[in-house]
């Protein structure tokens, strides 16, 4: 490591007053430079060799070839045609703005491939979004074809899936969706896409309003509008959903990047060698295979968690928490120390001190092999202070937590939940959201891998565009890990497209077989093996793991999901009278969703005419 450099990078930058350190008064930056000179000291003093992560300069169109195949879109600039039919299903379900990203980039590579006379050609932009039944039309040798071209193209495809009025995916016209929008300021609207309202107000007289500057140092009380079919967490969906919500989540928020006139750029790393095993300088998905051998099932990495159990347990009322740091001599033996004797349990934790665990656990954090964020997406988080308002700001931030993988976005959430606990006790640590932003904004953002050389005019305002969008994870944390309405129901589209040409598919093979027969027989296999012995607006809930193991429930317009669970509940044996309500929950399977856990405030007949053919069963969340 350059230690002259490091040294200049610690120095407060003299710097003509800009907007962003105006917006920035009220907001000292002093805990944020002092948290940086810490870091740099702490680096020194433990001559820990870092490998630099070098970050590749992608080729032209090698961006948007790789974004294309994150997307699941990659049969589109590939000979391989295996995926062409889910991807028609896919590209059926997108609004138009994120119609407009996709062709951008199918564009982009098309005309790449052309310059480098590639054996193979990117399909015409409108034979992607075009109907299979038009196909027969299609002109060889047709031009480029225009934004609107495509947009309409591909929309005859979406009136294929368009039979189900309860799902808005903000495809509707500007009158409708304006009228749609909430007025409010602090309503968070995820009913659609936020593409889609970006682009419909940004030249409307309520876009114009909002256009001007903001108060960096007020954060509203942003809130959801209740959401009568339930509110849908990271965690509540299956697998198989969750794939789909990231390729939609992608493709939404280049779309919201680009309307704002926003570069969005995923940063690719040169593979690094890396530590096997050990605590610190371990990747987390090397961590956390070898705390699953030891707990079964563990999220997040078992140091992570103990050294935050280790702060509170001494009570989160010390002044100064996480803002003064531990002694560093006394830091650097306890790391080693931990490395040698954490997992054979020998390891003596009454000896560490609250400031020394605080100073472990930032330590831990920057020690990552890659950042917690992300070498593809902490330029985008660092991005989000570019946008115009703090309401862009929430919803790209959104976006992002589901983009990151799975064992970054939990130990992300265990550790913003660890947070706004400190914050709660500001009273008597002194230590305000403010604060604490200013002193993690440095350990999770200025990544040491990454070999950043900031210029000093540029210092302060990524300082302080850091520390903000730190405020935003932290204050508005409850939001960030909700998946948009919008999103959710362009899974179910996708989900009932797919089943509808997989019924058909079948159908001709019956067919072919045994034409009337066989077309009865398919008829009576789609009926729900429950329709005869369930009237019309009751349910079946089905519990194998408690004393009642099925039971019909009346639908009512004030029914709730909790309602259905104390009902099973209130049925108990002697082998569930421990059990509790926040272990088991109501889950929607089947139908247009792989499988959903159901907030307590679902209203089961909203949610049973959104999906009549679901089955809905009560278990276990999965841990």
């Amino acid at each position: 490591m350059n230690h002259d450099n490091s040294k200049k990078s610690t120095e407060r930058p003299q710097i003509d007053r800009s907007s962003s350190q105006d917006s920035l008064d009220e907001l000292s930056m002093d805990d944020y430079w002092k948290e940086l000179e810490n870091i740099h000291e702490t680096s020194k003093n433990n001559h820990r060799e870092q490998e630099v992560v070098v970050v590749k300069e992608p080729d032209e169109g090698e961006l948007e070839e790789e974004w294309l195949k994150e997307a699941g879109l990659s049969n589109l600039f590939s000979e391989s045609t295996g995926e062409s039919l889910d991807s028609m299903v896919f590209l059926s379900t997108l609004t138009r703005t994120q119609t407009a990203a996709v062709q951008k980039r199918v564009e982009t590579v098309s005309q790449t491939l052309r310059k480098k006379n590639k054996p193979y050609q990117v399909p015409d932009v409108r034979d992607i979004f075009r109907q299979q039944s038009d196909s027969k039309e299609k002109v060889s040798g047709e031009s480029e074809p225009s934004s609107v071209t495509a947009i309409e193209n591909k929309n005859e495809a979406q009136d294929e899936v368009k039979d189900d009025p309860e799902f808005s995916l903000g495809i509707s016209e500007k009158t409708t969706l304006l009228e749609d929008v909430p007025v409010s300021e602090t309503d968070i609207n995820l009913e659609i896409s936020f593409a889609e309202q970006a682009a419909n107000l940004k030249d409307s007289s309520i876009g114009k309003m909002c256009k001007g500057k903001e108060d960096d140092t007020q954060l509203p009380n942003f809130r959801l509008p209740k959401d009568k079919t339930g509110t849908t967490k990271i965690g509540d969906l299956a697998p198989q959903d969750m794939k789909k919500v990231y390729s939609l989540a992608l493709i939404e928020l280049t779309a919201l990047y680009d309307l704002l006139g926003t570069e969005f750029k995923q940063q690719k790393a040169i593979k690094i060698k890396t530590k096997d095993s050990g605590l610190f300088g371990v990747p987390l998905s090397v961590l956390l295979e070898q705390d699953q051998k030891k707990v079964p099932g563990t999220r997040i990495p078992l140091i992570f968690h103990k050294l935050i159990s280790q702060i509170e347990e001494a009570r989160l009322d010390t002044e100064g928490l996480l803002r003064i740091p531990g002694v560093a001599a006394r830091v650097k033996s306890l790391c080693q120390e931990l490395e040698a004797k954490f997992y054979e349990g020998t390891f003596n934790w009454e000896s560490v001190k609250q400031h020394d665990a605080a100073s472990l656990l930032k330590l831990f954090i920057r020690e990552l092999p890659q950042p917690l964020l992300t070498v593809e997406y902490l330029k985008a988080f660092q991005d989000v202070q570019n946008l115009p308002t703090k309401k862009h700001q929430l919803q790209a931030l959104n976006l992002l937590v589901l983009l990151l993988p799975e064992a970054n976005r939990d130990t992300l959430k265990i550790l913003l939940e660890f947070l706004e606990r400190v914050i709660e006790h500001r009273d008597k640590n002194k230590m305000t959201l403010n604060n604490v932003a200013m002193v993690m904004a440095p350990n999770l953002f200025t990544f040491h891998g990454l070999g950043s050389k900031t210029i000093e005019q540029s210092e302060f305002v990524m300082a302080a565009g850091t520390a903000n969008v730190m405020r935003f994870m932290i204050k508005y944390q409850k939001l960030l890990w909700t998946i948009p309405k919008f999103i959710v129901n362009q899974v179910r589209k996708q989900n009932t497209a797919s089943q509808k040409k997989e019924k058909k598919d079948k159908a001709m093979k019956k067919l072919l077989k045994k034409m009337a027969y066989d077309k009865e027989k398919h008829e009576k296999q789609d009926k729900s093996p429950n329709d005869a012995d369930v009237p019309q607006g009751v349910i079946r809930v089905q519990a194998p793991h408690l004393s009642k193991v099925s039971m019909a429930i009346q639908l009512t317009e004030e029914l709730k999901a909790s309602d259905i669970v104390a009902r099973f509940l209130s049925q108990k044996s002697g082998v569930v009278q421990a059990l509790k309500k926040e272990e088991v929950f109501l889950y929607e399977i089947g139908g247009n969703i792989g499988e959903r856990c159901l907030d307590d405030d679902t209203y089961m007949k909203d949610l049973y005419q959104l999906n009549p053919n679901a089955e809905w069963v009560i278990k276990y969340k999965h841990s």
